[in-house]
C-alpha cells in the first residue's frame, strides 16, 4: 500500500482547486477555545489562500451562524474547537444547508464531545480507558477515592484543551476541583490518574480505509500539560518519532485507530494516549475531531512526519469534501 503522505501528494497534483469553489473557514466561535480557534482558522485561512483556493473567514462568535447560508460557500472547514463547533451542533447545521464541511460528521461529533459517552462506546468496545465516574454536588468524596485511587483527574465532561481540568491529590481537593470543572459544564468525569509518557496519534481517512499517522511523544514542563503549555510555551517538547520501542508505537497507533472507528469519525482526527509506566499499556483519554491548527498543534507535527507540509496537509483535508457529493452523513 502507497503510504499515506505519498498518496496525500498524488491527490494534490491531480487536484484542480477551483472545483473547491467559494470556502468557508469557520473560526472563533463561542467556546472556552475560542483564542485557539482562531490562532488554527488564521492558519488554515493563510494556507488555503497560497494554494489559490477562494477562502473566506466566518466567525460564528460574531455573526449568527445561520448567515452563513447568504455567504454562498460551496464547502467549509471547521477549525473551530469544544462546544458549538466540534460537538455536533455546527456540523446539523451545515448538514441541514447542504454544505459540504470537513471532519466527523454529527453524531461522531456529538459523541467525541462527551467524555463520558466516549469512554462508554470505547468500554464497550473492548478498549482501554482509565476507570471513571460522572460526578454531581453529592457525591460521596471518600467513595470517589476509594473508586478510582489517587491522584486522579477531574475535568468538564464537554471541554478541550485543559481547560477545568484539575490532578487531584487528596480526598479534601476533590470539592473544589469538582467546583472548578462545574462552572464549565454541567457534567463533570473523574478519572484514574494514569502516570508515565504522554502520547498522541492524529488518525486519518474513514472507517476501513482509516490510517494512523506517526505517534508523538508530549514532553511538558513540570510534567503539566495545561492550557498554557499546550498552545503558548516554547518549554514544551514534542518527538516524533518518539523514541520508543516499535512495539509500543504501533500498540498506540492500533489502539487510536479502534477508538476512531469505534466513534465512527471521519476524515481526520487526534487521540489523546497515556502509557502507564508500570504496565507498559497504553489508554485512551479523549478524541479530538477537529484538531488544532496552531504553530504548537500536533496533526500537522505528524503530518510533517509523514511527509505532508501544513499547507498540503490542509489543502488534503478540504479536498476530501468533493467525495461527499453535498452532505456528509459520517
Amino acid at each position: 500500500m502507497i503510504p499515506w503522505g505519498e498518496r496525500v501528494k498524488q491527490d494534490l497534483a491531480n487536484l484542480n482547486v477551483k472545483s473547491l469553489g467559494r470556502v468557508g473557514v469557520l473560526l472563533g466561535g463561542r467556546s472556552g477555545e475560542r483564542e485557539i480557534s482562531l490562532m488554527s482558522g488564521g492558519g488554515v485561512l493563510e494556507a488555503l489562500l497560497s494554494k489559490g483556493v477562494d477562502a473566506h473567514a466566518f466567525d460564528p462568535g460574531l455573526r449568527c451562524p445561520t448567515e452563513i447560508a447568504k455567504e454562498k460557500f460551496d464547502r467549509v472547514f471547521i477549525s473551530l474547537h469544544g462546544r458549538y463547533g466540534e460537538d455536533g451542533t455546527i456540523q446539523g447545521l451545515l448538514e441541514l444547508l447542504g454544505l459540504p464541511y470537513t471532519g466527523s460528521g454529527v453524531l461522531a461529533s456529538a459523541l467525541a464531545i462527551d467524555k463520558i459517552a466516549t469512554k462508554r462506546i470505547w468500554l464497550s468496545s473492548g478498549l482501554s480507558t482509565p476507570e471513571f465516574e460522572e460526578l454531581t454536588a453529592d457525591s460521596d468524596w471518600n467513595a470517589v477515592v476509594a473508586h478510582l485511587g489517587l491522584p486522579l483527574i477531574v475535568k468538564p465532561a464537554h471541554e478541550g484543551s485543559s481547560l477545568g481540568l484539575t490532578k487531584v491529590k487528596s480526598v479534601e481537593d476533590l470539592p473544589a476541583a469538582y467546583q472548578l470543572a462545574a462552572a464549565m459544564d454541567k457534567k463533570v468525569i473523574a478519572e484514574t490518574c494514569i502516570i508515565g509518557d504522554e502520547l498522541t496519534c492524529p488518525l486519518v481517512g474513514f472507517g476501513n480505509d482509516a490510517e494512523a499517522l506517526p505517534v508523538i511523544k508530549i514532553i511538558p514542563p513540570q510534567a503539566n500539560y495545561d492550557f498554557h503549555n499546550k498552545y503558548f510555551s516554547d518549554e514544551t517538547q514534542y518527538l516524533c518519532p518518539t523514541g520508543l520501542a516499535p512495539e509500543i508505537n504501533l500498540a498506540v497507533q492500533e489502539l487510536a485507530l479502534a477508538a476512531y472507528r469505534a466513534l465512527g469519525c471521519k476524515t481526520w482526527g487526534r487521540a489523546d494516549v497515556m502509557l502507564d509506566q508500570k504496565t507498559g499499556k497504553p489508554y485512551l483519554l479523549e478524541m479530538n475531531t477537529s484538531p488544532g491548527m496552531t504553530s504548537h498543534s500536533l496533526v500537522p507535527m505528524a503530518a510533517k512526519a509523514a511527509g505532508v507540509e501544513y499547507a498540503e496537509l490542509v489543502l488534503w483535508v478540504i479536498s476530501q469534501t468533493l467525495l461527499d457529493r453535498g452532505v456528509t452523513h459520517a
